[in-house]
């Protein structure tokens, strides 16, 4: 009987969390999936997550901003990743979202606890400022993270647009095929000549928009890169030449970083080796010793 019991109510809970489901976000789901011509505010309905994201992009209107400082971050977006429309309001109403959620959790913890009241106050414009400060940090990180892999993908990039050149391809037509082939591989790169095919297309010049793909990536082998293809454009060069050339400065280049970091790792696994290996090497190899010493020869020298 106990048994008939669990399983209906396991059945009749597993029943009731199936239809929340499949009422509340897998049909919705679907449907916007589906329908593609829905207006804002219809998307905003079926979806709570962009609801959210309107509810940050206002909050980001309260803050006051600075163009200059407003440009500035903008750039750091878009070095980060994130380059809608609204990714600069949905950034500040973050920072003001975190501001006033920090503060009213430390002011909650600090009034409850036995600290003065100077205390309570540090801590409450700490967990301010910490709010305010966690998305510049966390924008960092992506941006850090985006260059290095922009970095490790260079090398593949430069020899594929190699082979595209030679093959007979364009430049532009060797950024596409480039862009196509990887896709899955190294995402961040692909995107990058992903916008400057689409800056060509719109009609910039393709110096310009070789400009803007070293700006928006902000990593120095780039930035060679770039400057490697204007001058051979500019000039009439073989591009095929020079980026052949160029590849093979860039794997010399990344065997020479590879040979210094090489070389560091003696003197940085000093201090793990004294910290953490050479305590437990004592203990296993002196251990036994000193508890055969305090075990015999301390009592005989007692006795004598």
């Amino acid at each position: 009987m106990e048994l008939m019991a669990t399983l209906l109510l396991f059945a009749t809970v597993t029943a009731i969390l199936s239809l929340i489901g499949s009422r509340f976000w897998v049909r919705q789901k679907a449907a916007i999936e589906r329908v593609t011509r829905a207006t804002s505010e219809a998307r905003e309905m079926a979806h709570p997550s962009l609801a959210f994201h309107d509810l940050v992009r206002r909050l980001g209107t309260l803050l006051p901003q600075n163009p200059k400082d407003t440009t500035a971050m903008q750039k750091r977006l878009m070095r980060g990743g994130y380059r809608g429309p609204g990714a600069l309001k949905t950034f500040y109403g973050l920072k003001v979202a975190l501001a006033v959620l920090f503060g009213v959790v430390a002011g909650i913890v600090a009034f409850n606890s036995d600290l003065s009241t100077n205390t309570r106050v540090m801590v409450v414009a700490g967990a301010v400022g910490a709010g305010l400060f966690a998305p510049n940090k966390w924008v960092q990180m992506r941006a850090k993270r985006r260059r290095r892999n922009i970095r490790r993908a260079l090398p593949n990039a430069l020899d594929l647009l190699v082979v595209c050149v030679e093959s007979g391809l364009g430049l532009d037509q060797a950024i596409i095929q480039c862009a196509k082939e990887l896709e899955h591989a190294h995402p961040e790169i692909c995107q990058e000549f992903t916008l400057v095919n689409l800056e060509l297309k719109a009609g910039k010049r393709r110096a310009e928009a070789l400009r803007n793909l070293a700006d928006r990536g902000g990593v120095d082998e780039l930035r060679k890169l770039v400057a490697v293809l204007i001058q051979a454009d500019k000039f009439g060069t073989s591009i095929a030449q020079s980026l052949r050339a160029h590849s093979d400065y860039l794997r010399v280049q990344m065997h020479q970083t590879a040979e210094e970091k090489a070389a560091k790792l003696g003197v940085k696994l000093i201090f793990p080796i004294f910290f953490c290996i050479l305590p437990s090497l004592f203990v296993v190899t002196v251990g036994p010793v000193m508890v055969k010493i305090s075990r015999e020869l301390l009592p005989m020298m007692r006795d004598m």
